[in-house]
């Protein structure tokens, strides 16, 4: 596509297949936007895009990420702020005639739909670390440490002494947003052992005021989910046709597309073999 939007707090940029998101660094760009710094995102990570108008004269593009596609919103689970959405683009209103054109070029291309069986954005660089309440919380790409604090943490963990976890031994991560009541960060283990709670549990770490920050502990927890998911044998998906009525309808649209002078030849022919290869 080629095409290039900047809008408050980050540029993204059209390519044929992903999405590069730059964010903005400054005092008004979310914290957790200056963390990540930049994010590609595949066109087959994403299941649909949508514009819609937003907020005292913008408009709002947002990318709709396919379930299991990147570790950081699998890890989040819906609890991030509304300003805090790594795939919303806020715009100036005078910018709708371009970002109406991206969106629908963009629709076109995409062709996936469902939860995906891996992850396919890339997870947070390391090594990562940030100070929790009651501990300090290290991950080095195979293995998390946890250093409890003498101020913070309760007596189970003082009795239980600092921890470090193997990452082969991990299945998943569990994060509760600081910015909610009774934040944490839990390393979870196979098998259905009784969990206690976040303070009194060697596996987690807890948050509180000024500790354990989103943009320092969501991107620890996708990179530790990311690690884990790595690990693991990844299961067979049963390929299943896609209704001929929908094929045929996603060419056309894309025909009209082509049209319009919105795809280029070698994109409209490339989109409809690929298409065409589903029935």
């Amino acid at each position: 596509m080629g095409d290039v939007l900047a809008g408050f707090h980050a540029v993204w940029e059209f390519e044929s297949d992903s999405v590069l998101i730059r964010y903005e660094r400054g005092i008004r760009t979310p914290k957790l936007f200056q963390a990540l710094g930049e994010r590609r995102i595949p066109l087959s990570a994403l299941e649909e895009v949508t514009l819609a108008p937003g907020r005292r004269g913008t408009l709002v593009l947002r990318l709709v990420p396919r379930a299991g596609a990147d570790p950081l919103m699998e890890a989040a689970d819906g609890q991030l702020k509304e300003g805090s959405d790594p795939y919303r683009l806020v715009l100036p209103a005078e910018r709708e005639s371009q970002a109406a054109s991206c969106t629908r070029e963009l629709a076109a291309l995409l062709t996936e739909s469902g939860p995906a069986d891996r992850y396919l954005v890339a997870a947070p660089a390391g090594p990562l670390q940030f100070k929790a309440y009651d501990g300090k919380a290290a991950f080095d790409g195979t293995s998390v440490q946890f250093r409890w604090s003498w101020t913070g943490a309760s007596t189970a963990k003082w009795k239980a002494g600092d921890q470090s976890y193997q990452v082969a031994d991990l299945s998943g991560v569990e994060w509760r947003s600081p910015e909610a009541l009774e934040g944490f960060l839990r390393l979870r283990a196979p098998g259905a052992a009784p969990v206690p709670e976040p303070d009194q549990d060697p596996a987690a770490v807890v948050f509180g005021l000024g500790y354990g920050p989103v943009h320092e502990s969501l991107p620890f927890a996708a990179a530790v989910l990311a690690a884990v998911r790595a690990r693991r044998p990844v299961p067979a998906v049963s390929q299943c046709r896609r209704d001929p009525a929908d094929i045929a309808e996603r060419i056309r649209h894309l025909g009209e597309l082509h049209q319009a002078g919105l795809v280029t030849d070698e994109e409209f022919a490339g989109k409809k073999a690929e298409l065409l290869a589903e029935l």
